[in-house]
C-alpha cells in the first residue's frame, strides 16, 4: 500500500550497481527490486547516481538485452508518482533519452545543485572530477562528444558491445585498489571538486557514486566552510544506499544489515 503525500517525504540516492557484470548480476538485480519495493511507501525521490548498468547504448530502436525487473521497478516508482533523477556515469553515459521518454526519469549529464526541504545538496556521479587524471579526461571527452558517439551509433549492435563491454570490464580491474579505499582529501578528485565548489555556495551536503566505497565524512574548504560528504558506495559489492528525510537529515545505510537476504537464484 502507498502512503500519504505527508508520509512521501525521503530522497534514496543509489549508484554502482554495474548490472550485467558478474555472475551474480542476476541476484543483485533481485535484490534492488527489493529494496525499490520497500521504499514505495515513503520515497518523494530516487536518485540513480550512475553506473547503475555495467554498459548500456540506445540505439534509436534497439535497447540492450536484461534488466527488465529492474526496469520495470523503476517504471511502477514513476507510475507510483516517484520523481526520479538519473546522474550518468562513466560505465552507462550512452543511455541518452530513453529512460526519459520511457519513465519521465530527468537525466543529468554533470554534477549538479538541488534543493531538497531547504537543504542544498551537490549531487553527482564522481567520475573526471578533479582533474587527477588528466588521460582520463581526454578518454572521457572523447566518450561524450556527440560526433564519435553517431559515428558509434553506425556500427552493428554486436560490434559496438563487444568494444565497450571488453572496455568497461578492462576499466574495472584497472581501478579496482583505488575503488576500494578512501585516499586522503587531497587524493580525492570528488573531495577536490566539492571544496571547490564550497567556495562559492554553501552546500549542505555532497552526495555522489564512483568510487564504490560508503564514506560518510565532514569536508571543509580554504574558507572554512564546511560540509557532509557522502559517497554512497556501490551496490556490486556492500549494497548501500543513502537516505534523506527531513526530520532525519542524510544518512547512509547498509541494506544486507536489515534485509531478508534469503532469497537465492
Amino acid at each position: 500500500m502507498l502512503g500519504s503525500d505527508a508520509m512521501r517525504d525521503k530522497v534514496y540516492f543509489l549508484t554502482d550497481a554495474h548490472l550485467g557484470a558478474g555472475d551474480d548480476s542476476l541476484l543483485r538485480e533481485h535484490q534492488l527490486c527489493r529494496f525499490l519495493d520497500t521504499i514505495r511507501g515513503d520515497a518523494r525521490m530516487l536518485i540513480l547516481l550512475g553506473d547503475m548498468f555495467d554498459f548500456w547504448f540506445s540505439y534509436r530502436h534497439v535497447v540492450p538485452r536484461g534488466y527488465i525487473r529492474f526496469l520495470g521497478k523503476l517504471a511502477e516508482l514513476a507510475d507510483d508518482g516517484v520523481e526520479l533523477h538519473f546522474f550518468v556515469g562513466n560505465h552507462d553515459m550512452w543511455i541518452f533519452d530513453y529512460l526519459e521518454q520511457q519513465m519521465n526519469i530527468v537525466m543529468h549529464n554533470e554534477p549538479e545543485f538541488m534543493e531538497i526541504a531547504g537543504r542544498h545538496f551537490l549531487v553527482g556521479h564522481g567520475d573526471g572530477l578533479g582533474h587527477l587524471d588528466r588521460h582520463y579526461d581526454r578518454l572521457r571527452c572523447i566518450f561524450r562528444s556527440r560526433m564519435n558517439q553517431r559515428l558509434l551509433s553506425m556500427l552493428p549492435e554486436w560490434i559496438t558491445f563487444g568494444i565497450a563491454c571488453g572496455w568497461s570490464h578492462r576499466s574495472r580491474l584497472s581501478h579496482g585498489d583505488d575503488v576500494a579505499r578512501y585516499l586522503g582529501d587531497e587524493r580525492e578528485g570528488i573531495v577536490i571538486y566539492c571544496r571547490e565548489q564550497m567556495l562559492a555556495v554553501s552546500i549542505d551536503y555532497c552526495v555522489f557514486g564512483h568510487r564504490h566505497t560508503p564514506l560518510a565524512r565532514e569536508i571543509v574548504a580554504d574558507n572554512g566552510a564546511k560540509s557532509l560528504y557522502v559517497n554512497v558506495g556501490d551496490w556490486l559489492v556492500h549494497r548501500s544506499y543513502a537516505v534523506f528525510s527531513p526530520s532525519e537529515g542524510l544518512r547512509l545505510c547498509d541494506w544486507m544489515q536489515t534485509a531478508d537476504n534469503s532469497l537465492s537464484v
